[in-house]
């Protein structure tokens, strides 16, 4: 019976794959496990609440009538969530194979001067830390404003935010051509503004804006403080989102913790999904690496990739361009590419990265406040407010993390407060990020902006 059911649900997939585009099938339907098959049900595992919210919306009766042809029965699906996540990690050995073989299918080339012709679905590798923006990216590119809307996606700098953005940008182009997208910096947004001004031509540039189909975005975090520019945008994203038009938002933020972001606007960007992408895992960081080194068309050990992931972790874009280094040391020095290779290309890299940097309880209180928008002082005043604890909670976290200060020490540094107040707020902090992705992202890039301080 399990045998009958593996050879069903794999036809199935088989002839699944031959209607769906490649990154609609690796993403919706590569992790799914046939479960039971009873009766005229077959129940089907699926790694998560959103992929079977979205199969089920969007592809149950596809899939229902496939089932039914490759059995000559007259089966219905079933989909269910698993209670412990099944999601499968990158094999490190590079041998394992968690799904169904495809034909491998050249998907059109876009000619675009705004798009960057390598961002796609097809290369943008997925692991843990990005899954969910993946997932979310890829819903938005099938069904342009009916998904989510706006698509807000957060994330330190170098972890994928714009690659998600011009792969939305090609998907949506590949698959309704007519479709006007159009991808910009918050920047290049604001000087187009500004110019429009002196120019007296904001009428063509409020016609460039409000009449397209797909609006791409990055770097909102950069429209804080700008308050012409926030109003113009304000207006933008109205006039687009009353007539059923996609947005998608980029930021290195969530929307509430954007300094002099008005509020209109903050709320307007949580009125659709908002998604974080964290820094790589191992697993993952690897196999960012083998995809790199396909691409360069060369081979690398894997014991290099190992070394390269281990040193370096904090984003994409710092660990593809230690392989490239690698690659060039490799190609100038003649000679092959082995760990110890490694080792002398990176040296310069590696010894400013691991250099030891002398952290003080300051630091990170002007660091915790600059995030948040806050004053120092106020880190030190009697004030209980959520918008002052939870940062304040932060910084004697992290205080706690990263200098050899005594607790009392630390208190006496947070207004003279006492020990047990450090130790309640370290305890907290330390519980909650436990559960909350978007806190543990927020503190990883406050350490981040730490250790590149000064």
């Amino acid at each position: 019976m399990e045998q009958e059911l593996l050879e069903i649900w794999q036809a199935t997939l088989d002839k699944i794959s031959e209607k769906m585009s490649k990154p609609s099938f690796e993403t919706w339907l590569k992790t799914t496990r046939p479960v039971s098959l009873s009766d005229d049900t077959l129940v089907i595992s699926v790694p998560n609440d959103f992929t079977k919210d979205w199969l089920q919306g969007r592809y149950a009766e596809m899939i229902t009538e496939t089932l039914q042809d490759v059995s000559n029965k007259n089966y219905h699906v079933h989909f269910i969530t698993p209670r412990i996540n099944e999601d499968e990690t990158f094999d490190t050995s590079g041998e394992k194979e968690t799904a169904p073989r495809l034909k491998q299918v050249e998907e059109p080339k876009l000619s675009s001067s705004w798009l960057n012709p390598k961002y796609t679905f097809d290369t943008f590798v997925i692991g843990n830390s990005n899954r969910f923006a993946h997932a979310a990216s890829l819903a938005v590119s099938e069904a342009p404003a009916r998904a989510y809307n706006p698509l807000f996606i957060y994330g330190g700098v170098g972890l994928g935010k714009t690659h998600l953005m011009h792969a939305i940008g090609h998907h949506v182009l590949e698959n309704i051509p007519s479709y006007r997208v159009l991808y910009i910096s918050s920047e290049k947004f604001t000087n187009e503004f500004i110019n429009s001004i002196r120019d007296n031509k904001t009428v063509d540039f409020r016609n460039k804006y409000r009449n397209i189909d797909v609006l791409l975005i990055d770097d909102i975090q950069f429209l804080a403080g700008k308050e012409q520019t926030q109003e113009e945008f304000f207006h933008t994203f109205n006039a687009l989102h009353e007539n059923n038009k996609q947005i998608i938002i980029s930021s290195d933020r969530p929307p509430k913790e954007i300094p002099t972001l008005e509020d209109r606007l903050r709320s307007r960007f949580e009125w659709g999904l908002i998604t974080d992408i964290q820094s790589p895992d191992l697993e993952t960081r690897i196999a960012i690496l083998r995809k790199k080194a396909h691409s360069e068309k060369i081979t690398v050990a894997n014991d290099v990739m190992l070394y390269i992931a281990n040193n370096i972790v904090t984003n994409i874009r710092e660990l593809e361009g230690a392989f490239i280094r690698v690659i060039a040391y490799s190609s100038l020095t003649n000679r092959n590419i082995d760990v110890s290779l490694a080792e002398e290309a990176l040296q310069g890299i590696l010894s400013q990265k691991n250099r030891p940097k002398f952290i003080t309880i300051e630091r990170i209180q002007k660091e915790t406040c600059e995030h948040f928008a806050l004053k120092p002082e106020e880190l030190k005043a009697k004030k209980r407010t959520r918008n002052v604890a939870l940062p304040r909670q932060v910084a004697m976290y992290l205080s706690r993390e990263l200098t050899d200060a005594s607790l009392p020490k630390i208190g006496e540094e947070f207004g003279g407060r006492d020990h047990t107040t450090v130790m309640h707020a370290h305890k907290k902090i330390l519980q909650d990020m436990r559960n909350n992705n978007e806190l543990r992202g927020t503190i990883e890039q406050i350490i981040e902006k730490i250790n590149n301080c000064g």
